[in-house]
């Protein structure tokens, strides 16, 4: 079997790079679907070809780039020149490549390979910020498309209440049956549930979805939806809040906590007539999430509570993001032991491809700044935060510029995930990967949809010769 999967796998390839060539959009679409459903391909459908299936969405993003890069000049059409936050990206990048790059060759690796594997996951999915702009041509096409979108998070959602319902040793719990119990389960000694992972392979992936999901979510709330639509989302919430509670991860709570403070009381700063608005359209919600819980998943935030209360690791594991990268600058000084290095799937390629053994590492790494310092060594690490800071600040600056609702809210949203988020993994967590850089590109992407709409409004006051008020903002539907 293995033998037949190594032989097609080349054609595979191909065929897979083919039709993502032909229609980029529709190819970046399907990697924000695939990011969902991959796990349960290799968990259930294909085990056999989970390695194959781990680089998938990889493949349909190289095949999209191809297309968008390199033969579509008349939809490229996004220009960093004159563009001040773009420049200003577009350097940092490029130091960025070029170390990395130099890095990836670094002996410690052992061999260059694991260093153009560990590539992927600081550079490859950099260039979807500058094709979001031309993703979504109006904002009523992004508002469908999201709406669409969070409706994965039904099935989704559906089959994490399954899994903790079911014992461990169900066929739904895969992941608990590859690690040991005291970390895939929790709640009572006497009725032990599985920590969830809905269609992902594991914890980490299904923490990052249910936090995406939360942070799309909410801004929908936030403006006019027609009844279906708004009732749907609200279902959507609490499926996504009770599954985090499943899911037993600490994180996810406290930063689904942490969104909805800053949510609100970045409108309070810079909105404040607007709040109490905001403020009633948030009650039915905020009322039937938490009577949905408390109904139906009393059970859920028992087993979290007892989980929360039974671990005092917080500080600890806070520490280590500050304490790891300063204590690992002096093994090596300035330079590092190369990209890669670090990653969780490295063992796996090395003995696949019987690649040299590389240096060894003379201590225990955890944090995710830890292992980027051991990776990029001093320059890169202030490198790669450096850019991620970046992003942070021209994401605020774009939500504080927007004027229309909806788009403001995203932009709000994407700020808020990407300050939560900057201590949780990235480089090393593959479903974050796409959706990090996808919310980077509303940076370009929100303002050039509140251009078009606002043109598009201007026209039509000229053509009727009206005020503005006679166009009033209408519910989405």
């Amino acid at each position: 079997m293995n033998d037949l999967i190594r032989f097609l796998a080349p054609v595979a390839v191909l065929f897979i790079l083919y039709f993502s060539f032909q229609n980029w959009r529709t190819s970046i679409k399907t990697v924000l679907v695939l990011v969902v459903v991959e796990g349960a391909l290799r968990k259930w459908f294909l085990p056999g070809a989970s390695q194959f299936i781990y680089f998938l969405k990889d493949i349909v993003l190289i095949g999209a780039y191809l297309r968008y890069y390199f033969f579509s000049p008349s939809e490229n059409t996004f220009r960093i020149k004159g563009n001040p936050a773009a420049e200003a990206l577009v350097a940092l990048i490029l130091l960025l490549i070029a170390w990395s790059l130099f890095q990836a060759f670094n002996p410690s690796l052992g061999s260059p390979i694991i260093g153009i594997f560990g590539l992927r996951g600081y550079l490859l999915y950099i260039p979807l910020v500058w094709m979001l702009p031309n993703l979504f041509r109006s904002e009523d096409e992004l508002y469908r498309f999201l709406r669409s979108y969070l409706l994965l998070v039904i099935p989704v959602g559906i089959l994490a209440v399954l899994q903790f319902f079911s014992p461990p040793s169900s066929p739904l719990n895969v992941y608990t049956q590859d690690i040991e119990l005291d970390v895939a389960t929790f709640g009572d000694p006497s009725s032990v549930n599985a920590r969830v992972t809905g269609t992902f392979s594991y914890i980490a992936g299904y923490s990052v979805y249910v936090l995406i999901s939360f942070g799309l979510a909410v801004p929908l709330l936030a403006v006019k939806q027609s009844q279906w639509w708004r009732w749907a989302t609200i279902a959507e919430l609490i499926l996504i809040v009770a599954t985090s509670f499943m899911n037993g991860s600490r994180g996810v709570i406290y930063t689904e906590f942490l969104f909805l403070v800053g949510f609100f009381g970045l409108q309070l700063l810079t909105t404040p007539a607007k709040v109490i608005a905001l403020i009633r359209r948030f009650t039915v919600p905020i009322i039937a999430v938490t009577a949905g819980i408390l109904i139906w998943f009393q059970s859920a935030f028992n087993a979290f509570e007892k989980r929360a209360a039974n671990n005092d690791d917080t500080s600890y594991r806070m520490t280590i993001l500050f304490t790891e990268p300063i204590d690992f600058v002096r093994l090596k000084g300035m330079d590092s032991y190369g990209v890669g290095i670090t990653h969780q799937a490295t063992p796996a390629l090395r003995q696949a491809l019987d690649l040299p053994n590389p240096e060894s590492i003379p201590v225990y790494y955890e944090s995710e700044p830890g292992r980027i310092m051991l990776e990029l060594g001093p320059l890169g690490f202030v490198m790669w935060y450096s850019l991620r800071l970046i992003l942070i600040f021209l994401l605020l600056n774009t939500f504080l510029k927007l004027k229309r609702p909806l788009l403001k809210q995203l932009a709000l949203s994407a700020f808020l995930l990407h300050l939560l988020l900057i201590i949780s993994q990235l480089v090393f967590n593959h479903t974050l990967l796409v959706y990090y850089w996808f919310l980077a590109g509303f940076i370009f992407l929100l303002p050039k949809l509140e251009q078009i709409e606002n043109q598009k409004k201007l026209e039509l006051l000229q053509q009727y010769n009206v005020s503005a008020t006679y166009f009033p903002d209408t519910p989405y539907r």
